[in-house]
């Protein structure tokens, strides 16, 4: 098994940024939303292909996903959009 380091970026509510540029592979994700909270898209570079999508429910909370195996690789590297009310912390290596 292959050991990588790890490294975390994060994006503000209704905003995109730029994880990373470098190829590299999604370890986990951490999101916090309100009520009115929008979707979390993660691409493959910006204006790539969506490698992750998600919606969280109408109800504030928080949620912390582990990804299997490796993780969800991003060649081009890990650009996040994030809806209103929805802030994620992308953990890659």
């Amino acid at each position: 098994m292959m050991q990588t380091d790890v490294s975390a970026g994060s994006v503000g509510a209704a905003a995109s940024a730029a994880i990373t540029a470098q190829r590299s592979r999604i370890k986990a994700i951490a999101m916090t939303y309100t009520t009115s909270a929008g979707a979390l898209t993660i691409t493959d570079g910006n204006g790539g292909p969506t490698l992750f999508a998600f919606t969280p429910a109408a109800a504030a909370g928080s949620l912390y996903m582990l990804l299997p195996g490796e993780g969800i690789l991003a060649q081009n590297g890990i650009y996040a959009t994030t809806g209103t009310g929805t802030t994620a912390t992308v953990m890659y290596g």
